[in-house]
């Protein structure tokens, strides 16, 4: 057994994967560049905080539950929708979420909310921020279970280390008053902390109707809308416009 073939075994007993990947070019490259012992166990170090740092987004991306297209590379500025290439540049830097503000999209359904959501949220997981997209009803399962599933309370435990936490379509449906305590107990908790991106189709004054609860939804609004960019989509729906036909043209 040569000697690369033994620091790749090294590597592999003690989980250094990538090193072990890449040791055999990485001892060519020394040799030919006849580099410093230094410069040579930087490279291995450089090699590996890559392979660990690749890891890591992909375990987060699994996790996010990204919807299936969620790349805001592939948006398509509309004139009606009111959000400029220049703002979407803004919203894409993400120096908002350094300053823990959040962003509640608004509009009708199609017009983009839910797609702007998980490209922000993707953005994010891309630049090493913990993110999560989940839809209102995804949260209000996990906060009603959280303490008889270890699932869920696994759940919970990640959404409160989060830099980032998408909620998709709040408020589309009527919320019962123990699952609306606990939604706003969930915000009231982790609003000083984590960045909201909220998708909603409902204006700020509709939410006392989805809540029951006139006092409440002041309460939520006024921590969600402290440090908020409010962003109303406007337009035709995409999905209308773009709808398939199992019939030819």
């Amino acid at each position: 057994m040569n000697q690369n073939e033994q620091i790749d075994q090294y590597c592999r007993r003690y989980k250094i994967m990538g090193m072990a990947s890449t040791i055999n070019e990485t001892v060519k490259q020394a040799e030919a560049s006849q580099l410093s012992y230094a410069s040579f166990l930087m490279r291995l170090f450089e090699k590996e905080a890559e392979h660990r740092d690749r890891q890591a987004r992909e375990r987060q991306l699994k996790t996010a539950n990204l919807p299936l297209k969620s790349c805001l590379n592939d948006y398509e500025e509309r004139s009606e929708s009111g959000l400029t290439s220049q703002k979407m540049n803004t919203l894409r830097e993400l120096g908002w979420m350094d300053q823990l503000f959040n962003i509640m999209l608004m509009g009708p359904s199609g017009t983009g909310k839910s797609f702007l959501a998980a490209g922000l949220c993707a953005d994010a997981i891309e630049k090493g921020y913990r993110a999560y997209f989940r839809t209102m009803e995804d949260i209000m399962t996990m906060l009603r279970m959280k303490e008889f599933s270890r699932t869920a309370m696994a759940e919970y435990k990640r959404m409160a280390r989060a830099n980032l936490i998408v909620i998709d379509d709040i408020m589309l449906f009527p919320v019962e008053k123990a699952q609306a305590v606990n939604l706003f107990n969930f915000v009231n908790q982790l609003y000083e902390s984590t960045s909201f991106i909220i998708t909603t189709n409902k204006m700020p004054a509709d939410w006392a109707k989805m809540l029951d609860d006139e006092v409440l939804a002041t309460a939520l609004l006024d921590r969600l809308l402290f440090r908020c960019e409010v962003i109303s989509l406007a337009g035709k729906s995409y999905r209308m416009e773009n709808r398939k036909t199992i019939f030819a043209s």
